[in-house]
């Protein structure tokens, strides 16, 4: 980053902070990233308390591994140990995956360099202490001091409005017992009008509420309402 744009950094900070969903959070780092080399991310919510580190994965993209395959925070922990230096450091730091015939070794180095995949590892600490951490990969990527102090700055901005995001989702996701019923009878297949015969309600009162629970979960169709629903246990499978 030769000329530090420091306007254009201050302003995906304000546009990280005033996003209302995860997607706006994304596009503004992938957006100041990606011309610097940087093509996979993850960003997750991690406590020095936890044993296994991460609590939750806000955001994950790109090819991690090479191998195309879907990234949890247990498999990202294993494969990449060096994600565990955060609990030894309160300053982003760069790390480098060298290949050799015991497999992949990671190190944490002061400036990567050469062939191979490197990356930037940024903790993000709060009140509670390590919070949360943005991990940055690619194969050429700038590691100047400006692009670490850059992305440390969109690291931190984007932990707290996923944390924040993450947060008002939970609220408002919630369903009432009766949106759950509504939910459970519609996944058993039944339809509005044997809904609303069983639960004596009127067909358009069980039409509202199916409208009001794709509302709070944030989802196009019922179909996907019914998905999310079973994978937060508010109603069975």
């Amino acid at each position: 980053m030769a000329s530090a744009p420091l306007d254009e950094v201050f302003r995906l900070v304000l546009e990280i902070e005033r996003s209302d969903e995860l997607g706006q959070v994304e596009q503004s780092v992938r957006a100041f990233a990606g011309p610097l080399g940087y093509d996979r991310f993850i960003l997750f919510s991690a406590s020095a308390k936890r044993e296994d580190l991460i609590d939750r994965i806000y955001w994950v993209e790109g090819d991690w591994f090479g191998d195309n395959e879907p990234v949890s925070a247990d498999l990202y922990v294993r494969r990449c140990p060096v994600t565990r230096h955060i609990l030894e450091t309160r300053e982003a730091f760069f790390w480098t995956k060298l290949k050799t015939a015991d497999g992949d070794r990671y190190r944490v180095v002061s400036r990567p360099s050469g062939a191979g995949l490197h990356g930037l590892q940024i903790p993000v600490f709060g009140p509670s202490g390590l919070e949360a951490a943005l991990s940055l990969g690619g194969e050429k990527i700038d590691a100047s001091a400006h692009t670490r102090l850059a992305l440390t700055l969109l690291a931190t901005a984007a932990a707290v409005a996923a944390q924040r995001l993450n947060e008002d989702m939970g609220a408002v996701g919630r369903l009432s017992s009766r949106e759950r019923e509504v939910l459970g009878w519609t996944a058993a297949g039944r339809r509005q009008s044997e809904i609303a015969a069983v639960l004596d309600l009127s067909a358009r009162t069980v039409e509202n509420h199916l409208r009001r629970i794709r509302h709070k979960l944030g989802v196009a169709t019922t179909a996907q309402a019914i998905k999310l629903a079973i994978r937060n246990g508010d109603i069975d499978a």
